[in-house]
C-alpha cells in the first residue's frame, strides 16, 4: 500500500451517547396472512413523514412487502420507542383500509420468496443484478440500533469487544425458526440467510480507524461496494451519523422486547466507551470464536453454550446474560433506561419469539396462519 493515497473516512463523532432505532415491518394480508406487496400504496397514503430533525420516519426497503420505521436522534431508549410508537400508529392507520396488518419477525412462516415484488431503485437493482438468487431470497426483517460514539479511534475497540455479546443479542431476539412453510431447526434462520450476501456477515476486527480506511479504499477500488451503506456487516461503523450500528437482532414483534434490546445495546456500547476512557484494554475473542458463537446462537437460541473469553471457556448464554445485566445496571441508571434493561431478563422466562412461534404451531397442529395471527397480535399490543 506504500505510495497509495488513501481517502480518509471522516467520523464526526457524537457529543453524547445518543440512540436511534430502525424497525423493519412486514405487511400481511388480513385474511390470508400471506405477505402483501402493498408498500407503495401505504406510502401513497402516508405522504412525506419526517421527524423534528428532518429524519424520514418511514422508508422503503428492498421488497414491496416492507416498510421501515426510523426514529430521530434521541438521548434515551424511552424517547426512541415513543417515537416509533407514534410512527407505528400512523402506518397502521394507512395500512388498515388496504386490508393489511403489520407483522414483525425475522422471517415469515410460510410466504414464498418468488411471490415477492422488488422495490425499483438504482441501488436495489444493482444489488439484485449482482447477487441474483441469493439476493431474491432476502425475505427477512431485522432491527438496527445506532449508538453515538465520540471519536473514530474508539469505534473498533468498542466494536471488537461488543462481538463478545453477539450471541446474547441474537439468542434473545431470535424470531425466524420457519421458512417457506418448514421449521428450519434454527432459532434464527434470518441470520444465516443474510450472511450469504457478499458484503454481509461478521465485521472484520480492525485495530484502529486507519486500518478501516485502508479496507474501505480496497473495497471501493475493486468495486465490492461504491458507498459505505453497501457494507452490510452485522455490526458496523456509521460514519455519517457518528455511530456504531448494531444489526444483529432478528425482527422484534413487541414494543417491550424492542425497548429491552435497545436498552441492552445502548448500555453495552456506553459501558465499553466508558471503560476505554478509564484506560482499560477491552476484552476480545478470536474471530473463529465469534463465528462459532454466531452459529450456535442462530441454531440453539437461548439454549446455546457460548464461548465467553479468549481462553475458550464456555457458559450457557442465559447464565452469562444474567451476570452481564447485573454489571450493566449502573450504566442503565445513568442512561435512564433501567426499567427497559430489566425487561431483558423477562425474555428467557416468557420464551423468545422463536420459542413462542413454535409453541403456537405445536398447539394448532402446525397451523402457520395461527403463528402469523399471534405475531400480528403481539405487535398490536
Amino acid at each position: 500500500m506504500a505510495g497509495t493515497a488513501i481517502a480518509r473516512v471522516p467520523f464526526p463523532g457524537s457529543p453524547r451517547p445518543t440512540i436511534g432505532i430502525e424497525w423493519e415491518i412486514a405487511l400481511v394480508d388480513k385474511v390470508t396472512r400471506d405477505l402483501s406487496n402493498t408498500a407503495a400504496a401505504v406510502f401513497d397514503s402516508l405522504g412525506d413523514l419526517h421527524a423534528y430533525d428532518g429524519t424520514p420516519q418511514v422508508t422503503k426497503e428492498l421488497l414491496r412487502n416492507t416498510v421501515e420505521l426510523v426514529t430521530g436522534v434521541h438521548n434515551t431508549v424511552g424517547e426512541a420507542v415513543d417515537d416509533l410508537r407514534g410512527t407505528m400508529d400512523t402506518v397502521r392507520r394507512a395500512a388498515d383500509p388496504l386490508g393489511v396488518d403489520l407483522f414483525c419477525a425475522g422471517t415469515h412462516p410460510f410466504a414464498q420468496w418468488s411471490a415477492q415484488q422488488l422495490t425499483r431503485s438504482a441501488h436495489y437493482d444493482e444489488l439484485i443484478d449482482r447477487t441474483q438468487w441469493w439476493g431474491r431470497q432476502m425475505m427477512i426483517w431485522g432491527v438496527h440500533v445506532h449508538v453515538g460514539v465520540s471519536h473514530g479511534e474508539k469505534v473498533f475497540p468498542i466494536l471488537n469487544s461488543l462481538l463478545l455479546s453477539y450471541p446474547h443479542l441474537l439468542s434473545l431476539s431470535a424470531s425466524s425458526p420457519m421458512w417457506a412453510g418448514a421449521d428450519t431447526g434454527y432459532a434464527s434462520n434470518r441470520t444465516l440467510m443474510f450472511q450469504q450476501l457478499p458484503t454481509a456477515g461478521l465485521p472484520f476486527q480492525f485495530e484502529n480507524w486507519t486500518q478501516f480506511e485502508h479496507f474501505v479504499h480496497d473495497e471501493m477500488k475493486t468495486g465490492v461496494f461504491e458507498q459505505l451503506g453497501g457494507m452490510h456487516w452485522d455490526i458496523r461503523p456509521a460514519p455519517k451519523w457518528g455511530t456504531i450500528e448494531v444489526r444483529v437482532c432478528d425482527g422484534i414483534s413487541t414494543r417491550a422486547e424492542l425497548a429491552a434490546m435497545a436498552a441492552l445495546i445502548h448500555c453495552l456500547i456506553v459501558d465499553l466507551d466508558q471503560r476505554l476512557d478509564n484506560g482499560e484494554t477491552l476484552p476480545t475473542i478470536p474471530p473463529w470464536h465469534v463465528q462459532e458463537n454466531k452459529w450456535r446462537a442462530a441454531r440453539y437460541g437461548l439454549d446455546a453454550i457460548v464461548i465467553v473469553d479468549d481462553d475458550s471457556n464456555e457458559r450457557l448464554v442465559t447464565d452469562d446474560l444474567m451476570d452481564l445485566l447485573q454489571r450493566l445496571e449502573p450504566t442503565a441508571k445513568r442512561l435512564g433506561c433501567a426499567d427497559e434493561l430489566a425487561l431483558v431478563a423477562e425474555i428467557p422466562q416468557r420464551g423468545a419469539s422463536y420459542q413462542r412461534q413454535r409453541k403456537v404451531a405445536a398447539s394448532t397442529q402446525g397451523d402457520l396462519v395461527a403463528v402469523v395471527d399471534a405475531l400480528v397480535k403481539e405487535l398490536d399490543q
